[in-house]
């Protein structure tokens, strides 16, 4: 049995205990460590340990969390080197100035968050969020650094603006206002913004969901601004309630930069099981979706995809829902977000704003931002390929290892060893009556094989 070290234990356990969730490591023995019941036992306890942390989706992603699993891949300090980035900017920026760090308020490992204020503005705050570069980042560096410059100059009623950006060919980093009420998510949890990400949302006190008219209200705000990106060409892919920045009754998004960045969206673990979900816009749907169970009911759903939805404000809100997380949906695709729009749930919903949109990307970054938006669909698209086929291969070696089919493989085997034996047995006895045929006179009568039937006798 692998050996777990202490300090891992303990930074697993601290994650555990952020959380709000209560759940001891099974226990060790001084003498009689090695029996083999006692091994036995502690593995089954350990494994319980495992799942539900790894079940769970906001701790699997906790940064402890993936030291604890990973420890070889996860043993940089990426605080320390936010720190290191943001001190270099704030070289040729001398105007602004930390206030303070906001620790672990995302669920990100490697994107780090600042209060921040500008000198001769002290009582005004803004974040600073600091991120490098993920697995989907496509864009050249000349382009990247282009599109990043350019998100200060979008203004849209339904995304949050950003003060200022800037980026280098491994990381980025944003100024934002900083809101004292905080995210949708915060609203829907009831929590303070500056708390751990963890702590926040982990294991809620109390559940509960959101008015109707805020549902629909928001819900349609949401899917404005999504179909304000498709039309420009810019993909998103990262809806989720923290996502979404609330200021008076209307919903911001945020983290536009996420997909410039290649940042892994939050569901992804999600989607990337279905292969109908293979477009950026196909995944924002999706994401919807979460995001529609999650204002709804105060809390994510169970599984998906969802098999029943529990009773809601409205059968509207079940429609929505059913067209986005059911079974059927997973399995035969999304809905467009115009056709979401034109839902009950959103078609009556007056929008009272009188800002227009602007977003204006030169054509050359547009079409740079279509041949990545391919290439990170492809991406998508081959590894739910590879998920699909080890799906099928588990199941045929747990089928194969199954109680039933082993029964089903020893009556085989034994009607096997009786056929051969039987053909064996019809074999010696042909060889014995050709045998007897050569030898014997013209009197003797022949002998029959006992495979071929007797001819009836005619003889009295």
């Amino acid at each position: 049995m692998p050996v777990v070290p202490a300090t891992q234990e303990a930074e697993a356990g601290e994650s555990l205990e952020i959380a709000g969730l209560s759940l001891p490591l099974p226990p060790k023995k001084l003498i009689g460590n090695m029996d083999r019941e006692f091994i036995a036992e502690r593995q089954k306890g350990l494994q319980n340990y495992l799942n539900v942390i790894t079940t769970n989706h906001i701790l699997s992603n906790c940064e402890l969390v993936k030291k604890f699993l990973d420890p070889n891949n996860y043993s940089a300090n990426y605080t320390e080197i936010a720190l290191q980035q943001v001190s270099m900017f704030f070289r040729s920026e001398p105007k602004w100035e930390v206030v303070e760090p906001l620790k672990d308020i995302g669920w990100r490992i490697r994107k780090k968050y600042f209060l921040m204020k500008i000198k001769n503005q002290p009582k005004e705050r803004l974040v600073l969020s600091w991120a490098d570069l993920g697995p989907d980042k496509y864009l050249s560096d000349k382009d990247f650094q282009c599109l990043i410059k350019l998100l200060p100059s979008c203004l849209h009623p339904y995304i949050y603006r950003v003060t200022f950006a800037t980026a280098n060919e491994s990381s980025a980093l944003l100024i934002r206002m900083f809101n004292e009420k905080g995210t949708l998510k915060d609203l829907i949890y009831k929590a303070k913004p500056k708390d751990p990400f963890l702590k926040k949302y982990c294991n809620p006190k109390k559940i509960q969901g959101l008015e109707l008219q805020q549902i629909k209200t928001y819900g349609r705000q949401i899917l404005e601004v999504l179909k304000f990106l498709h039309d420009k060409g810019f993909p998103y892919g990262h809806l989720h309630a923290s996502n979404v920045m609330l200021d008076g009754d209307t919903c911001r998004l945020l983290d536009l930069e996420n997909s410039l960045l290649g940042l892994p969206s939050f569901y992804r673990s999600y989607f990337s099981q279905f292969r109908k979900i293979n477009t950026l816009e196909s995944v924002d749907v999706h994401c919807f979706g979460h995001l529609l169970y999650e204002m709804t009911y105060g809390r994510p759903p169970d599984s998906v995809p969802v098999d029943s939805f529990p009773p809601a404000p409205s059968m509207a809100v079940v429609a929505v829902l059913e067209s986005t997380l059911s079974c059927e949906a997973c399995k035969n695709g999304m809905p467009t977000v115009s056709r979401l729009l034109q839902m009950p749930l959103f078609s009556d919903v007056l929008l009272t704003t009188s800002e227009k949109p602007q977003f204006k990307i030169p054509t050359k970054l547009k079409e740079a931002l279509r041949i990545a938006k391919e290439c990170i669909e492809k991406r998508l698209i081959e590894e739910q390929k590879q998920i699909h086929q080890h799906r099928r291969l588990t199941r045929a070696q747990s089928h194969h290892g199954s109680e039933e089919e082993r029964k089903k493989r020893k009556i085989l085997a034994r009607k096997k060893s009786k056929r051969s034996a039987l053909e064996n047995s019809e074999e010696h006895s042909a060889k014995y009556s050709n045998s007897n045929n050569s030898a014997g006179s013209g009197a003797s009568s022949p002998l029959t094989s006992p495979s071929s039937p007797t001819p009836p006798s005619t003889s009295g």
